[in-house]
Formats: structure tokens, C-alpha cells, sequence
């Protein structure tokens, strides 16, 4: 029997990576023509996977004039976090550097399909711009498609990308995220089992974004509010593990006025080129450094309506970031999809959601909700 690796992992991963069971009989269902659940390319053959003939309809609305969710989309599933100020003092005093160090490796359910084989609902296609923050910007030197490699040109993403640490079920542990645009300029982006796991959601949860070895050179920044697809809160269905946390301001400033932030977009064409980054902690890799993977996605044909990309990163890059049009002169993308599973029959593949409609009601809801 095929089973799934969940990426979810910790600083000093020594064991191997999460496996769950690929459920029994799962629906290989097709959709429209460069929609979720379009087909007719293998991951077996992905570098012959032809891009999709659909043009991207951009909506011209900035963030802050899609507040909320559109009438008939589906709410996300939300929980309070550190919202208050002496709760967030606790979690900041918890999260010493040796802890996030030291944070081990969890159990992962098993990534749960709908027996249905349930599908991302495909809406209007809409984009925000990304967001420039106060720091530099990075080289002009085009990379190559890689499978996975370090990150060493700078730029935007080296600040928007962070590590997320948290606890879950009496442990701590360390999943990926980055910052997005938005209205309120303190959402992060990452996978749904980074917020929660097993039925509960994790707490002393906070983004370090620009992590560089053990150091913080944006900070510290605690999640107020928690939220994620009603997909995933209900069943984990792994074609809905999208979740966004709203971040407090830290010393007066937003996270976004202080690292910039991501485009994001929604409802868009499949098998396009993309950029992934994280923080993998599995051997080869240590959660030190941030790493990215680069080609052309291809449609999972196994057991899920996921994007697929070549790529060797292993767990702890659980929910960082997959970006169009993305930039290496400038570091600026646009996010279309998280790190989120593998097949362990193929550890060169990496799995991420499709970018529909469930997933564009978190982010609608984490950027209208109140940081402080």
C-alpha cells in the first residue's frame, strides 16, 4: 500500500519522516480543463506536462476590498491564539533559542482524503500584488530549475519565508510560513496541520520570519488567531491543508510594514512554473537555512487534487510558500500553493493544494481580522 509523508518536523529531526496511510479506493476524479482536477499529465512525467492554454484573469481589487468571504463561499474554521498582550508575553518568553533548537519531531495523522474525493471549489481567478518592506533587495543572477538547494540570493523572500514553531500535544515542533499581503499586514500563510493536528489546535505559536541559523533578524511575532479550512479542521482532508495565522505587531510595527509580503492568488490555472521555499530539518537538511526547489507543477493522478513539483525538501518545510511569476532579482512572488505532503515511493515529489476557493476564504478572513 502507497502511504503519504506529512512534512511537519522539527530543528533536530534524527527520526524518519511522518507516514500516514493512503486511504483505500481514493476517486481519480477529473475537473475542467486547467481546473482543479485536471488531468492528463503523470507525475512520472513532469517535465513533459504542457502548460495550460488559460489566460489568468487578474481581479483588480486590492485586499482590502475583499474583506470577507464572497456570498456562498465556505467560512474557515478559526481559533483564538495569544490575544492578549500577557499571553503573547508568555509565548515570546517561552520560545528561547534552545527550545526552537531542541523542538522534536510529532506523530502525523494519517492526511485524510474525502471519500468523495472532494475537490477545491474553482471561483473567479484573483491576485493581490506583493508588499515591499523596509529592507534591501536581492541580486539579478537567474538560477537554474533546482530540486533543492539553498537559498543565498536575499531579496524579499529571505525576509517574507520564516520558520513557525509551536506546541502540540506537549511537544514543540517547527513547520514553514510566509508573509503575505494584506489588509491588515499581519497574516502568515502556511499548510493546515501547522495550526492544527489530530483534532486540537497548537498553541505558543509564533513566526520567525528571515530565521538564519538560530537567529531572528526580524523577530519574534506570536499568532493572535489561528485559522484554516473547514476541510481540514473537520476531517484533515489533504486537499484542503491551507491555514493562515493573524500576527501581533511587535514594537508598534506590523509584519508586513517590516518584512514586506507576498503576493497571493487564487483560482488560477494549473501546471505552471513555480518557486517552493522552507525550512526543511530532515537530513540532508537541518532547518538552519531557507531552501527552494524550482520547475514546472504537474497534477497528482494518485490519490489527491494536489499541485506536484520535483522537489527533494523534507520535513520542517511544511507550509512555505509555492509562487508564480516569481522574481529572483527581487526576492517577490506571488503565493499559489504550501508545502504539504509527500509519497514516501517518491521523496522527489513534493505535494501542495490547489489555491480555490476554501483556500481564498482564509486568507479573505485572517486579513480582516484585528492583529492587536
Amino acid at each position: 500500500m502507497h502511504r503519504r509523508i506529512a512534512l511537519l518536523s522539527a530543528a533536530a529531526l534524527t527520526g524518519t519522516l511522518l507516514a500516514g496511510a493512503l486511504p483505500a479506493g481514493a476517486a481519480q476524479a477529473s475537473g475542467p480543463d486547467g481546473g482543479p482536477g485536471a488531468r492528463g499529465a503523470s507525475p512520472g512525467e513532469p517535465a513533459g506536462v504542457s502548460g495550460t492554454a488559460q489566460k489568468d484573469r487578474v481581479a483588480s481589487k486590492t485586499p482590502a476590498q475583499a474583506k470577507t468571504p464572497s456570498k456562498g463561499q465556505p467560512k474557515p474554521a478559526q481559533h483564538a491564539a495569544a490575544d492578549s498582550a500577557s499571553e503573547r508575553r508568555q509565548v515570546m518568553t517561552y520560545w528561547t533559542e534552545q527550545r526552537m533548537e531542541s523542538a522534536k519531531p510529532l506523530d502525523a495523522p494519517d492526511p485524510k482524503a474525502a471519500p468523495s474525493a472532494a475537490e477545491p471549489r474553482q471561483g473567479m481567478a484573483w491576485t493581490a500584488p506583493p508588499t515591499r518592506g523596509t529592507a534591501g533587495g536581492g541580486t539579478s543572477t537567474q538560477a537554474a530549475n533546482s530540486p533543492g538547494a539553498a537559498w543565498t540570493k536575499g531579496g524579499a523572500v529571505a525576509r517574507t519565508t520564516g520558520r513557525i514553531f509551536f506546541t502540540t500535544q506537549g511537544r514543540n515542533a517547527s513547520c514553514s510560513g510566509t508573509a503575505v499581503t494584506s489588509a491588515n499586514k499581519s497574516v502568515v500563510l502556511t499548510a493546515g496541520h501547522c495550526v492544527k493536528m489530530n483534532g486540537t489546535f497548537h498553541t505558543n505559536w509564533v513566526f520567525v520570519p528571515g530565521y538564519d541559523k538560530g537567529n531572528r533578524p526580524f523577530g519574534t511575532w506570536p499568532a493572535t488567531r489561528l485559522l484554516t479550512t473547514q476541510q481540514w479542521n473537520t476531517r484533515e482532508d489533504i486537499n484542503f491543508d491551507v491555514a493562515a495565522a493573524v500576527v501581533a505587531p511587535v514594537d508598534g510595527k506590523t509584519l508586513v510594514d517590516t518584512v514586506g509580503g507576498q503576493g497571493v492568488a487564487f483560482n488560477q490555472p494549473r501546471r505552471r512554473q513555480m518557486y517552493a521555499f522552507g525550512y526543511p530539518a530532515a537530513a540532508p537538511y537541518d532547518g538552519s537555512k531557507l531552501v527552494y526547489c524550482s520547475g514546472q507543477t504537474f497534477d497528482d493522478v494518485l490519490a489527491s487534487e494536489d499541485l506536484g513539483l520535483t522537489c527533494n525538501m523534507t520535513g520542517g518545510s511544511s507550509g512555505g510558500p509555492w509562487m508564480l511569476n516569481f522574481d529572483e532579482s527581487t526576492g517577490l512572488g506571488t503565493q499559489n500553493s504550501v508545502n504539504s505532503f509527500k509519497y514516501n515511493f517518491a521523496p522527489n515529489w513534493m505535494f501542495g493544494p490547489y489555491f480555490g476557493s476554501e483556500a481564498q476564504a482564509v486568507y479573505q478572513a485572517a486579513q480582516s481580522t484585528n492583529a492587536a
